[in-house]
């Protein structure tokens, strides 16, 4: 049997970490034992518990509460706790998800005491350093000795950057081995999709109608801390919501609650407060999140997730960022950057709405993605 220590601490994390706990629990039981670290990088109830409790996920054996704060206080405080928990469990491979600081973290943690790491959703790159994501998951991909790609996209640029196709094992950091995968994400998608309308009452909550309304979330620090930007999203929004006669419903981040009134103007915050197509609400469970995007008539996010969940229940998506690491999605046509920028967003709702024959390519996977990394783990970290 092996061991492997799995890192989760922002909320996409916890979700994604639902599939290989499942595929463990279901399949591998014998073969592999999971321990799970909760690094506290979101500490909302709303944001973390609620997952572990809907998702089924075991509790985590650690928790760090690392919490808010810097980049590198966060990050170092994350370190810290990471390395000890390595040190003590001796385990035959630390999992890591995505990009966030708790996945640099574990990388970092993990490369100097020579623990081999096994990163899902390797090879994503939105080509703009600027984002914290990008340092943090290209940083990961090149102290990794399993790198599970989620596309073909991120499957090349692997390549691209020097990994190799024909490593022969015993695999090492020095000597990885990469996969094109499938997605996780999609594998929950799948799997909750039946789930997610018979366990929640989100729509009959906020009286929606199917097709009927916009679903919206904004979270990234750079729209949500920039004035300019953010002000140019809720207006677009509102325009929406008013031109369209389009009921908006935007789960609202605990960043982005907290920042709306200081950052948008006296007037535009007062038109989105009073607004009744305007529904700002709490942040929503996975299962909720799911049987919104199942539903709405169009999608509009800054979130790599949600650009996906999108792509997986055929809804269009504007994205609302300068880049997409999911250029498929932007390729086939389903999806359009369109930034913060009020004008193409008004556009790129027009040019969606319009189309109808979007099409939605098997980008990722057949659903047993999960499977595949717990089989490909226990070959090789053993």
């Amino acid at each position: 049997m092996i061991k492997i220590v799995t890192i989760i601490g922002a909320r996409p994390q916890i979700i994604k970490a639902a599939a290989l706990s499942r595929a463990i629990k279901t399949h591998y039981s014998q073969s592999i034992r999971e321990v799970i670290v909760h690094t506290g990088q979101h500490y909302d109830e709303n944001m973390s518990q609620v997952f572990f409790n809907e998702l089924g996920i075991p509790a985590p054996d650690y928790n760090l509460n690392t919490g808010s704060g810097s980049h590198g206080k966060q990050t170092a405080a994350m370190i810290t706790g990471i390395e000890e928990i390595l040190m003590n469990e001796k385990p035959n491979g630390i999992v890591l998800y995505g990009d966030t600081n708790s996945t640099l973290a574990g990388a970092i943690a993990a490369s100097k005491i020579h623990v081999p790491i096994v990163h899902i959703e390797a090879g994503l790159r939105s080509f703009n350093k600027a984002m914290p994501e990008e340092v943090n998951r290209i940083m990961c991909d090149h102290v990794s000795t399993l790198l599970f790609s989620p596309t073909k996209t991120g499957f090349d640029n692997l390549q691209h950057e020097g990994f190799k196709l024909n490593n022969e094992k015993p695999y090492t950091a020095d000597n990885p081995k990469i996969y094109h995968s499938g997605d996780v994400m999609y594998d929950n998608s799948l799997y909750f999709s039946d789930v997610a309308e018979q366990k929640t009452d989100i729509l009959q909550k906020h009286q929606l109608n199917p097709a009927g309304f916009i679903l919206a979330t904004i979270h990234r620090n750079n729209n949500t801390d920039e004035p300019a930007r953010l002000n140019a999203l809720f207006s677009a929004l509102y325009k929406l919501s008013e031109e369209k006669q389009l009921t908006v419903v935007l789960p609202l981040h605990p960043r982005t609650a907290k920042l709306l009134q200081h950052n948008l103007s006296p007037g535009l915050y007062k038109q989105v407060s009073e607004s009744k197509r305007m529904k700002l609400i709490e942040p929503v469970s996975f299962l909720e999140m799911i049987a919104l995007e199942k539903n709405c008539a169009i999608v509009m996010t800054d979130s790599g997730g949600v650009q996906k969940e999108a792509f997986y229940f055929k809804k269009p998506c504007v994205i609302l960022r300068p880049e997409t690491e999911w250029v498929e999605l932007v390729n086939c046509g389903s999806a359009i950057i369109a930034d913060a920028d009020e004008a193409r967003i008004l556009e790129a709702f027009d040019t969606l709405m319009k189309n109808k024959d979007l099409v939605y390519p098997p980008f990722y996977g057949n659903g047993k993605a999960a499977e595949f990394i717990c089989a490909e783990m226990i070959a090789h970290l053993s």
